[in-house]
């Protein structure tokens, strides 16, 4: 027999409505009290019944997910996280798409009944401002998105990323380090002002011409941009690059001019992703808690439908930088 709020209250020794504040994401329970509610929940396997819910509410249960693709290996793996950690508050999930030619990814999450939507793709601020519109849905920003003071946001601190994956390959002993992943619509990239800092920091001046574009953040993206670096006059001797897709991809390049990683040229990622894992050489990155983004943002906009005027949220998820074979060289 299924478990209710009423059994997961007596076993928590709460009131029935303080398990729902707890259930619905409502931010003012204090941490012993929420605790002991998740591992009551945890124990009796107790579901929310998202249907009686939704008729008591007049919501719908669903939210949606905007993504730049899924065929990107951060995306499908947000998109997973994203899913798990929805249904662990009884909501379903929508995935829109922001590389449709004819269409916004945004503005079709926008069109269809949701409860809130999750943007995990690049918009303008016009954009965000539309969405947060009193007619709207609640939106709340998740990954690298810029700052935006009408919504929430869980992100990643991609400018430290970069400083901290830069200073890794200073660390190693390389100096001339290029950057791949601007992207011509949104420039600078958030990563480039860490990736100055770490240059600066060690005495090193940023070249122009060491930081190169890359418009989708695929492996081809990287394969290019990587090219176009180590057949030119000042090859670089490491690379940055702010996806793991365009490091496979500049790690590719690298062996096709005839160059060795990373005893010529080390390479460094972002994403932490599985094929990053067993490639040869296997790739150095930085891991970023995917996991966290997803509870957060959920949680954020969990508490938003729940309570409209609740104070903003900016929360940051911690990342790592995991050394491997493709930085792993004798320093020069």
């Amino acid at each position: 027999m299924a478990s209710t709020l009423r059994d997961v209250a007596r076993l928590a020794g709460v009131s029935v409505k303080t398990v729902s504040n707890v259930v619905n994401g409502y931010p003012h329970v204090s941490p012993d009290v929420r605790r002991r509610v998740e591992a009551a929940v945890a124990e009796l396997h107790y579901r929310p019944n998202a249907s009686a819910r939704n008729l008591r509410t007049g919501r719908t249960g669903v939210l949606a997910l905007v993504l730049p693709t899924t065929d990107l290996p951060y995306a499908g793996d947000l998109a997973r996280a994203v899913v798990h950690a929805a249904a662990q508050q009884g909501y379903r999930v929508v995935v829109a798409h922001e590389d449709q030619p004819t269409s916004s990814g945004l503005h079709d999450a926008r069109m269809i009944p949701v409860d809130g939507v999750l943007v995990g793709a690049p918009v303008t601020p016009g954009e965000v401002g539309r969405a947060v519109a009193a007619t709207g849905p609640p939106v709340v920003l998740i990954g690298s998105a810029p700052p935006d003071q009408r919504c929430d946001r869980v992100s990643i601190d991609v400018a430290q990323a970069a400083e901290d994956a830069t200073n890794h390959l200073l660390r190693a002993g390389r100096r001339r380090i290029a950057a791949i992943g601007e992207r011509p619509a949104v420039s600078p990239h958030p990563g480039t002002p860490g990736y100055h800092r770490a240059l600066r920091r060690a005495g090193l001046a940023p070249v122009p011409g060491r930081l190169l574009p890359a418009q989708h953040h695929r492996r081809a993206d990287g394969y290019r941009a990587a090219r176009e670096l180590l057949v030119g006059p000042d090859r670089p001797d490491a690379i940055l690059c702010s996806s793991d897709p365009l490091a496979i991809g500049a790690m590719r390049a690298a062996f096709d001019v005839g160059l060795r990683v990373p005893d010529d040229v080390a390479v460094i990622g972002i994403g932490d992703i599985e094929e990053g894992r067993y490639s040869r050489p296997t790739l150095s990155t930085v891991a970023v808690d995917t996991g966290f983004l997803a509870r957060e943002a959920v949680a954020r906009l969990a508490v938003r439908i729940g309570q409209p005027d609740a104070a903003l949220a900016d929360i940051v998820a911690p990342h790592t930088v995991l050394p491997r074979e493709s930085t792993d060289a004798t320093p020069r």
